[in-house]
């Protein structure tokens, strides 16, 4: 079993930042990516950014290229979403997930290929 717990949520304005934080505990280390979803009210959960666990290769939705940045920190079993320039359509919960499974997609942004979530962080950007 694999546990995920985010943090880092909150309310900013269009502009600012925010940094999310994904920590894992439990038998980790079978993992070989971790990932970042969103859920808007009424939407569809959506792939936000992924990581390799022992590369480090990054993967972006095209929506947040450029203005957030994955990362990890092998050490503490910790994942981090680096958001900067939020906008108001990025407000959504935000999931952390983990998958054992190798990514042989361009994009790993089915939430299927995933097998373990945290309980998410709400995420709001006012205008």
């Amino acid at each position: 079993q694999v546990q995920l717990v985010e943090s880092g949520g909150g309310l900013v304005q269009a502009g600012g930042s925010l940094r999310l934080s994904c920590a894992a505990s439990g038998r980790t280390g079978s993992t070989y990516a971790m990932g970042w979803f969103r859920q808007a009210p009424g939407k569809e959960r959506e792939f936000v950014a992924a990581i390799t666990w022992s590369a480090g290769r990054s993967y972006y939705a095209d929506s947040v290229k450029g203005r957030f940045t994955i990362s990890r920190d092998n050490a503490k079993n910790t994942v981090y979403l680096q958001m900067n320039s939020l906008k108001p359509e990025d407000t959504a919960v935000y999931y952390c997930a983990g998958r054992r499974s190798v990514i042989v997609t361009t994009l790993p942004n089915r939430p299927n290929e995933y097998g373990y979530w945290g309980q998410g962080t709400q995420v709001t950007v006012s205008s």
